[in-house]
C-alpha cells in the first residue's frame, strides 16, 4: 500500500472517501447526513461502518463513513483502530484507493499510517492466491511528518510479523544474523560458536548444541549524534523450540516457529533508528538459536556454566529461552549501559495470567517499569506489572548448583523475572513477556491471526522519546 497526503482532495477523483462521525454529530458530507444519518439513523457509535454509493453526485464512487464514538473519549488509540477497520472495510468491497478526509481536530497522523498499515498486512508468501490489498490512500488534514513517522513505525512491525510468521526451515540463526547484517545505519557483529564458547556463554551455547543449525550471537549498535542514554534491548530468539528432549505435545510445537519474536521485535526496531535518529547509544543484541532434540542435546540434569559463572542444574530443557537470556544479559552488562531491557516469550504461565490482551513486565527499577508501561499504553499495546517477591527464588533451589532453570508450576512467570535477574548487574533492568500477545490463534482487533510485532511501537517510542 502506498500512503499518500494532501492538503486539497475536495475535487479529487477517488473510488471511495471516508470520513468520519462522531456520535450526536454530522459529517462532512451532506449527502452522507442526508441518507445515511438522517434517513437510517446512522449513529456513528465506535468502528460501524456505512457504504453510501455517490452515483456521481461527489468525486467518488462511494461513500465509507466510520463511527468514531464519542468525541470525548476519541484519542490516538482510537484513530489507529478505525483507521485500520476502514481498510479492512476496502479490502471487502475490493476498493483499490480511497481518501480519508476526517474531520477530527487533531494531528494523528501517525496513528492513522500505522493502524491502515496493520490492516494491509497479510503474511501470503507462500500463497498463489495473495489477499486483496488496497493499492493507495491518501490522508487529508494530517502532516506529511507525522504520517512519515507512522510508516517508519508500521514497516518495522512489518519485518517483525514477517519473520516471525515465517517457517523456521527459512529463519535459522544463520537467516537471523543475515538479516541483521542488512540493517542500514547500525554496525553488526556476528559471532560463530567458536567465539561463543570463548565467551562463556555455557548455557545459551547448551540450549544450541543439538540443532545442525549453529548458533549466532548478533550484536547491533546504533550510535546517535547527541547521547543522552545507553540502552541494551535483547530479543529472545530460539529459531524453533521443539523443548529439547523435554519434547513439547505435537500441537503445541505448531506454532513455535514463533518463540524468535522478541529477536524479530529487536530486528524490527534497529531497522527504524536510522529514520527515528533517536538521542541514544542503542545496542541489539540476539543469542540465536534453535532448541531440538538429539545425541548432542542438553540433557535433563545438566549443570551449566553462564557467563557470570552462576552454574545452573537443567531441571527442564523446556525451560531453554532463559538459558539463552541469561548469558545475553551478562553481555549486555558488560557494555557499560544505562538500561537493559529483554523481551521474550518466555512463558507460558505469563500467557496463563494476562491472556492474549497484555504483555507481563518485571524489572529492578519502579520507574522504568512504569515509563515502560505508560510507553506501551500510549502506543497502543498493554503491559502489567508481575511481581518478584524474593520468596519466588525459594523454587528454583538446586541441591548441585547455584540454581535450578525451573521451579515451581506455580507463578512461573514471576520465577523465570527472578530467574533473569541473577544475571543482571549494575544497570537499571526490565523484562517483557511477550508469550500471550506475540502471535493470535484469532483475530484480534485491528490484527489477523499469526504474528503481532509486539513490542515494535513501545520499545520505538520508549528510544525516541528519551
Amino acid at each position: 500500500m502506498e500512503i499518500k497526503v494532501s492538503e486539497n482532495v475536495t475535487s479529487t477523483p477517488c473510488e471511495v472517501i471516508v470520513i468520519n462521525k462522531f456520535e450526536g454529530e454530522k459529517t462532512s458530507i451532506e449527502l452522507a447526513n442526508k441518507y445515511a444519518v438522517d434517513k437510517d439513523r446512522f449513529e456513528g457509535k465506535l468502528g460501524e461502518t456505512y457504504i453510501l454509493h455517490t452515483f456521481g453526485q461527489i468525486p467518488a464512487d462511494k461513500i465509507l463513513i466510520i463511527g468514531t464514538g464519542k468525541k470525548e473519549e476519541f484519542d490516538a488509540n482510537k484513530m489507529r483502530e478505525i483507521v485500520a477497520k476502514s481498510v479492512k472495510k476496502l479490502q471487502q468491497i475490493k476498493a483499490k484507493n480511497a481518501i480519508f478526509d476526517f474531520d477530527i481536530n487533531a494531528d494523528y497522523g501517525k496513528s492513522a499510517a500505522i493502524g491502515a498499515l496493520i490492516a494491509d498486512y497479510a503474511f501470503d508468501k507462500y500463497k498463489n492466491k495473495k489477499a486483496d490489498r488496497v493499492d493507495e490512500i491518501t490522508f487529508a488534514k494530517f502532516s506529511e511528518k507525522e504520517v512519515k513517522e507512522g510508516i517508519v513505525f508500521a514497516n518495522a512491525m512489518k519485518m517483525t510479523r514477517d519473520l516471525a510468521n515465517e517457517p523456521a526451515q527459512f529463519a535459522t540463526p544463520e537467516k537471523l544474523a543475515d538479516v541483521a547484517k542488512n540493517i542500514e545505519g547500525v554496525t553488526t557483529q556476528i559471532f560463530d560458536k567458536d567465539e561463543i564458547e570463548r565467551m562463556g556463554m555455557g548455557a545459551y551455547l547448551a540450549v544450541g548444541q543439538g540443532s545442525v543449525h549453529p548458533p549466532r550471537f548478533i550484536h547491533m549498535k546504533y550510535t546517535g549524534k547527541n547521547i543522552k542514554k545507553k540502552i541494551a534491548l535483547i530479543g529472545k530468539g530460539i529459531c524453533f523450540d521443539s523443548g529439547g528432549l523435554d519434547i513439547k505435545p505435537a500441537s503445541s510445537m505448531l506454532t513455535m516457529r514463533d518463540d524468535m519474536s522478541g529477536a524479530a521485535c529487536i530486528l524490527g526496531v534497529m531497522s527504524a533508528l536510522k529514520y527515528l535518529e533517536p538521542d541514544a547509544e542503542i545496542h541489539g543484541i540476539i543469542a540465536a538459536c534453535e532448541n531440538m532434540p538429539s545425541g548432542s542435546s542438553y540433557k535433563p540434569g545438566d549443570i551449566l556454566t553462564a557467563k557470570n559463572g552462576k552454574t545452573i542444574e537443567v531441571d527442564n530443557t523446556d525451560a531453554e529461552g532463559r538459558l539463552t537470556l541469561a548469558d545475553a544479559l551478562c553481555y549486555a552488562c558488560e557494555l557499560g549501559v544505562d538500561e537493559v531491557i529483554d523481551i521474550a516469550t518466555l512463558t507460558g504461565a505469563c500467557m496463563v495470567a494476562l491472556g492474549t490482551v497484555a504483555s507481563g513486565i518485571m524489572g529492578n527499577d519502579k520507574e522504568m517499569i512504569n515509563s515502560l508501561i505508560e510507553t506501551a499504553k500510549s502506543s497502543g499495546e498493554t503491559y502489567w506489572e508481575l511481581p518478584m517477591f524474593p520468596e519466588y527464588k525459594d523454587s528454583l533451589k538446586s541441591d548441585i548448583a547455584d540454581m535450578k532453570n525451573t521451579g515451581s508450576r506455580y507463578g512461573g512467570a514471576s520465577t523465570a523475572g527472578v530467574f533473569l535477574q541473577e544475571f543482571v548487574k549494575g544497570p537499571k533492568w526490565c523484562h517483557i513477556d511477550i508469550a500471550g500477545t506475540a502471535f493470535l490463534e484469532k483475530p484480534q482487533k485491528e490484527f489477523i491471526s499469526g504474528a503481532t510485532g509486539a513490542g515494535v511501537r513501545t520499545l520505538l517510542n520508549y528510544v525516541k522519546n528519551i
